[in-house]
């Protein structure tokens, strides 16, 4: 079993994770709600981080599960889903290896969680993973961010205060873009400051890869998918535009 170096998403990531984004403050919270509304049979979010957008379809009535590889993250979500009143069913499993004793009617990734997929040939595998793990004709929705991605300087810093008055702190960094793989590396470092003190420090080194439209259209037909949708910026009602930060593929399972 190989040990996980990279994109990690320790304790304070995640604490930060959840004051950066609270329920519904992404434009993916409605854009999901509403596309999955009429799927009657269970949803699954891989990468399901701290329940983000897991939480708000469990609270439209949808059977949800979700996996992750950070502890940290899991914690968190199975404490926002007793907060909210909801339950899911989640565990610690990773892309390559989860394993589920039932089909699901949809699986669902938002905000690039499969851009953490570093490997175009374990991204592959992963894909035809989640077509055996869908039922006949279930829904797969992958939001991924455009090409230029690769091209992005990657210099993050930023701060906020917890509840009890602890300063977190991010500064990100990129540290190398590979064009022919298609992937860039950063370096996060994540502090806790007590009464102006520093008493936790946490660097997280991520490896993304970018994909372009049509490679992704074609690796989803490899995998088994059709009716392949694009939707660009989370707005059904015009095409894709070149301005678009973020690419929703939408396929069924064959």
């Amino acid at each position: 079993m190989s040990i996980q170096t990279s994109n990690l998403y320790g304790s304070i990531a995640a604490e930060i994770y959840d004051l950066d984004k609270p329920f519904g403050a992404l434009p993916d919270t409605a854009f999901y709600l509403d596309r999955l509304s009429g799927v009657t049979g269970p949803i699954l979010e891989p990468a399901c981080g701290s329940g983000r957008a897991l939480v708000p379809l469990a609270q439209a009535g949808h059977a949800v599960s979700g996996f992750d590889t950070s502890t940290e993250m899991l914690a968190r979500a199975q404490a926002r889903c007793v907060e909210a009143g909801v339950t899911a069913h989640l565990s610690q499993q990773g892309f390559e290896d989860f394993v589920y004793d039932q089909p699901f009617a949809a699986i669902v990734l938002p905000v690039g969680s499969f851009t953490l997929i570093g490997d175009v040939a374990v991204a592959l595998a992963v894909l035809k993973r989640f077509h055996a793990a869908l039922e006949p004709g279930g829904l797969l929705m992958i939001d991924l961010p455009p090409l230029s991605m690769l091209s992005r300087p990657i210099q993050d810093r930023r701060s906020w205060t917890t509840p009890d008055g602890e300063l977190l702190t991010l500064e990100g960094f990129g540290t190398g873009t590979d064009w022919l793989c298609q992937t860039y590396e950063a370096r996060y470092r994540y502090e806790r400051w007590r009464d102006h003190r520093l008493v936790e420090t946490q660097i997280d080194p991520m490896i993304q890869r970018a994909w372009g439209r049509t490679e992704f259209e074609l690796a989803l037909a490899h995998c088994g998918f059709g009716e392949v949708h694009v939707i660009g910026g989370y707005d059904r009602s015009r095409g894709v535009r070149q301005s678009d930060r973020v690419l929703t593929f939408e396929a069924r399972a064959l």
